[in-house]
């Protein structure tokens, strides 16, 4: 009996202990090293018959101080078995920028393996998904960038940046090569300025012009698209959809370029089309408003394209509308004129029947579809970020990449079969307005919700950091409402701490974004991740006041001329709604944190309030008189503070954070760059001078080899670091009791 009794406790303990063993490990918060351990995901490419996946994967090595990006294939499982993503290259110098030839049998890719980046093309196995032999296909001086094939597989259209009195023909190269080599091995770095826009965001523009560049896959000689321009073709810009596209028959090219004579104050972009048969021919524009006109995408009919456009010139946070050119007419409709959000990026269906967009709103990067018949709108998935999007042949599925709060990007594939969309779901129109009007979530007066797409189906396509993010506890994010500045309806965000206890109060970091025609929603960022500040025990929150996009135009439009006015209400007024909903937030405890113009407004903070603990102002605004004599785009500042400091200093005066500097009591951490051209290294250097001489605790954090953004990976740790150091400081350690 006792025999029996010892055999039924071993084999209870054999179970609890193989149970125990089976239980898996409780998650833990992210930390930085974590964040730089995730692959990251960019450049989407679909095979023409829809069943790859071409794709980006960049990863970071934190000791070696790099990142290196290779291209991986994952097939879409639709016509195909499904197989797991899979990297195909891996040279030492790393490739990106993958794009499948037109029949699928070839890819081209982007390396430095060699040098200079130039443009590779190698041939591709559809049945296996492996690449086979690579033969390089640019050799342009100065390196090749953007690379597309030409529709009819003949061509591949790339951007140089060259030395425009080189002119065009065989000789064009081995000046560009000539002069580059002149210029590095000059002893003399000096230069000499004779227009505005020297400088631009990280770098100074110099002699060179980006041109477009034609190059047969057959060989020879690129051709020059652009010769002797001396403007930027395309202009510059921080990414996104493709500033150039071929017409389907690969017989024309459209591109933007601004030509206005001072372009440091010009927003100004039209769209050109060139006639690629004829070597004698001169672009024709073919844009008309006074804003910029970006993204254009021929239909796959050949009979229009489609492109974003803003209508006020010198405003870069104009809205971007779809504009429609009908290429027998010449005329440019705007199908979606009360569509009040911005169009992010577009697609056409592959029937040249409907358009797909993404566009802002409430937080979120939606996809939606406008049925060019009807013109009638509709959801088809909104819980994230989407980008990158691509449609298989038969219209039946997208590709595309998506992002939340608590995922960086996958590819997610999407269902579009009737019976999974309500692809053309009548939409009511607003008192007898003439086009139907898409009604958006959060409904305003008078307009009906469109449904949620919650039957779409849609499955992930690629689980790049699927092992370590089972080891995380990454909370959600919560969405909040309340009342601004006037009354109107303000969004705001709320993350807890992993392992909240609801017994216990939490210290807070208040964010505010940059723009200020930006916003905070439910997308993932390495740069300020809001989970990673929320990791080491804050409850993080957000809010998007006055100027943020994805709450229409009018909202947008709410900052100009009032940069410290109605959006600094909005923010305290969210502050002030979050302390009230959460209890758990310690409004003793509270840091306020900023950059660009987030970095103003923590500037603007510290002279009208002394609710915070501590401040930590990255690249912001704190002389807006002088911030205009140093910044490259004169446009932004002429627009928002209504002229130039000698025509209406008023304004600039008004909105000046140091002329509140008698007020300065907040403990403050100031970051800045030296190449952060956009808000000049001397800003920092100003608020950082006030603050130690009105004796205010604050440190300086100075990158001498960063710009606008922190992107180097051990400068992005030290700045985590020192900026949850000083925020721990203030609300954690003796600082914050003695306080």
């Amino acid at each position: 009996m006792r025999l029996r009794l010892c055999a039924t406790v071993l084999v209870s303990v054999l179970i609890s202990s193989t149970l125990h063993s089976q239980t898996p490990p409780p998650r833990r918060p992210m930390t930085f090293e974590d964040m730089q351990h995730m692959r990251r995901l960019d450049d989407l490419s679909l095979s023409p018959d829809g069943h790859w996946v071409l794709f980006a994967v960049t990863d970071v090595d934190l000791e070696q101080n790099r990142k290196t990006s290779h291209l991986w294939v994952v097939t879409t499982g639709v016509g195909s078995k499904p197989m797991e993503e899979k990297p195909i290259t891996a040279a030492q110098a790393g490739e990106g920028h993958g794009r499948f030839s037109p029949d699928g049998t070839q890819i081209l890719f982007q390396s430095a393996r060699d040098g200079e980046q130039q443009v590779y093309v190698a041939s591709f196995d559809p049945h296996s998904g492996t690449l086979g032999s690579v033969r390089q296909v640019t050799h342009a001086a100065v390196g090749a960038d953007g690379a597309m094939w030409s529709p009819d597989g003949k061509n591949i259209l790339y951007t140089s940046s060259v030395y425009p009195e080189c002119g065009a023909g065989p000789e064009e190269e081995s000046c560009n090569a000539e002069r580059a080599k002149a210029k590095a091995e000059n002893k003399v770095k000096a230069q000499i300025f004779t227009h505005l826009l020297y400088r631009h965001w990280n770098a100074f523009t110099g002699e060179r012009r980006s041109h477009l560049f034609l190059q047969p896959l057959t060989g020879g000689p690129a051709r020059d698209l652009n010769p002797g321009d001396e403007h930027e073709v395309p202009p510059f810009s921080l990414g996104g959809p493709d500033a150039y596209a071929f017409s389907p028959d690969s017989n024309e090219l459209t591109f933007e370029e601004n030509t206005d004579p001072m372009p440091a104050i010009s927003t100004h972009v039209d769209l050109w089309t060139l006639d690629l048969t004829n070597p004698a021919a001169k672009p024709v524009r073919i844009s008309t408003s006074a804003g910029g006109n970006f993204s254009p995408v021929y239909s796959p009919d050949g009979k229009s394209i489609a492109w974003r456009s803003q209508a006020r010139a010198g405003y870069e946070g104009d809205r971007f509308r779809l504009a429609l050119y009908d290429r027998v007419t010449k005329k440019i409709t705007f199908p979606m004129e009360r569509f009040d959000r911005w169009v992010n990026e577009l697609v056409w269906a592959p029937d040249s029947q409907s358009i797909y967009f993404t566009a802002d709103d409430e937080g979120e990067e939606p996809i939606f579809q406008l049925d060019l018949a009807s013109g009638q709108r509709s959801y088809i998935a909104r819980r994230g970020a989407y980008g990158d999007l691509h449609l298989t042949p038969d219209n039946t599925h997208m590709v595309a990449s998506r992002n939340t709060v608590r995922r960086p990007s996958e590819i997610t594939l999407l269902n579009l079969t009737e019976e999974s969309v309500p692809r053309k779901s009548p939409v009511p129109s607003n008192r007898g307005a003439k086009e139907p009007i898409l009604h958006l979530r959060g409904s305003r007066a008078g307009q009906v919700p469109l449904a949620e797409p919650s039957d779409v189906t849609e499955q992930p396509l690629t689980r790049l950091n699927r092992t370590l993010l089972t080891q995380l506890d990454i909370p959600d994010m919560e969405h909040y409402w309340f009342r601004g500045s006037g009354g109107v309806r303000v969004e705001g965000f709320l993350i807890r701490p992993p392992g909240f206890d609801p017994a216990k109060k939490y210290p807070v970091k208040f964010l505010m974004h940059g723009g200020p025609q930006g916003a905070w929603g439910d997308s993932w960022s390495y740069r300020w991740n809001a989970e990673l500040f929320a990791a080491d025990g804050y409850a993080v929150v957000m809010v998007n006041p006055r100027g943020s996009t994805g709450y229409g135009q009018a909202f947008v439009d709410g900052v100009n001329g009032d940069w410290g006015g109605r959006p600094y209400i909005d923010l305290m007024r969210g502050l002030d709604a979050a302390e009230a909903q959460f209890p758990f937030l310690d409004k003793a405890r509270e840091c306020a944190l900023g950059a660009s113009y987030g970095g103003f407004m923590a500037d603007w903070i510290l002279g009208h309030t002394d609710r915070f603990r501590c401040i930590v102002s990255h690249d912001g605004m704190f002389n807006p008189e002088s911030a205009y004599g140093t910044t490259d785009e004169l446009w932004f500042n002429e627009w928002e503070f209504r002229g130039t400091p000698w025509t209406n200093r008023l304004m600039y005066r008004r909105w000046s954070p140091m002329l509140f500097a008698t007020r300065f009591k907040t403990p403050t951490l100031v970051v800045h760059s030296q190449l952060d051209y956009r808000l000049d290294v001397s800003e920092g250097y100003q608020l950082f001078t006030t603050l130690q001489r009105l004796g205010v605790p604050s440190e300086m954090l100075y990158f001498p080899d960063e710009g606008h953004w922190v992107l180097k990976p051990q400068n992005s740790q030290l700045w985590y670091k020192t900026v949850n150091a000083w925020c721990d400081r203030w609300t954690k350690g003796a600082a914050a009791d003695a306080k």
